[in-house]
């Protein structure tokens, strides 16, 4: 009988590095919660598109190529400078919504409006003047009305134009952790295409989407699959390293006294002798202990728990 050999398997390289995930923040938008918005920002960009071929009298289209969650800060970092930013008051809620897009692209729609062929002007470093931006804002609030209908279906979100900026650093539309949703789409106007991204406030949009599902949205079987991830999530995080520092109580001193350190300084503490020390955690402190030895090492031994509730 002839000996079969096996054929090894490729394994699959990775090809990213693990990202750091903070639990306190959790920054991740539900399976069912991404296909409705997915689904609201294409029917945006569909009308989007329509509204501005039809103003233009040139063939344009709004993609929609990704949906994220992130905060507010990590939205602005990744924008261009300059850019212009259009920022919108969202009625219901009086929040910032916020519509970034090159300032070359708005000038080729200018372009369009007056009859040209939609060269535009790509010098760097460009503003709008008073009379374009008062056209793109027109242009932008009739466009911009579409997302109440795109959104019906999940949350009211109609929103005015108030104003447009150019360097993301001086814009503060949201607070620097709040979190935001971002869709960027490609925005093509006859030959041009650029990137274009949509912020929106996130905590009333999925606050709005989690009191649609209601108690009874899931089934049996989701509900004991979420039971069993949810534990299967506990267990890994038992075995998950983390470093744990003993620490004195911090001490104030000004910076000319550190820029002057010499070796033989002596820096006083202000931690009592008989007072135990912290035992933190990523910034927390979770236990007091005193210290002590343990053979030729140092040790320490807890002598109270921090009640956490967060």
């Amino acid at each position: 009988m002839p000996t079969r050999t096996a054929t090894p398997v490729a394994r699959r390289g990775r090809t990213a590095e693990p990202e750091p995930y903070d639990f306190r923040r959790p920054l991740t938008l539900p399976r069912d919660h991404a296909r409705h918005l997915e689904m609201a920002f294409e029917r945006f960009g569909r009308q989007f598109g329509n509204q501005l071929t039809a103003r233009l009298r040139t063939l344009t289209h709004l993609t929609l190529d990704e949906l994220s969650l992130s905060t507010y800060d990590e939205y602005v970092n990744m924008l261009p400078t300059p850019t212009a930013m259009v920022l919108c008051t969202v009625t219901h809620t009086r929040q910032t919504a916020m519509l970034q897009l090159p300032v070359a692209a708005t000038l080729v729609w200018i372009d369009y409006l007056f009859g040209g062929d939609g060269r535009g002007d790509d010098r760097e470093g460009r503003e709008l003047t008073e009379i374009e931006l008062t056209l793109v804002t027109d242009l932008l609030q009739h466009s911009l009305s579409d997302l109440e209908y795109a959104f019906a279906g999940l949350a009211p979100l109609a929103v005015t134009v108030r104003g447009v900026q150019y360097n993301p650093q001086f814009v503060q539309a949201a607070g620097v952790s709040d979190a935001v949703l971002v869709a960027s789409f490609t925005l093509r106007v006859g030959e041009r295409e650029d990137v274009v991204t949509l912020m929106l406030p996130a905590d009333t949009m999925l606050a709005t989407l989690r009191a649609a599902e209601g108690p009874v949205a899931r089934s049996d079987d989701e509900r004991a699959a979420a039971a069993l991830a949810y534990a299967d999530l506990e267990r890994a995080v038992q075995d998950v390293p983390v470093e744990v520092a003993v620490r004195f109580a911090p001490v104030v001193i000004h910076p000319r006294d550190i820029v002057h350190l010499a070796v033989g300084d002596v820096l006083p503490l202000s931690h009592p002798s008989t007072e135990p020390l912290d035992v933190v955690v990523d910034g927390v402190v979770l236990a007091r202990a005193a210290a002590g030895s343990h053979g030729s090492r140092l040790a320490c031994r807890v002598v109270t728990v921090e009640e956490n509730p967060a």
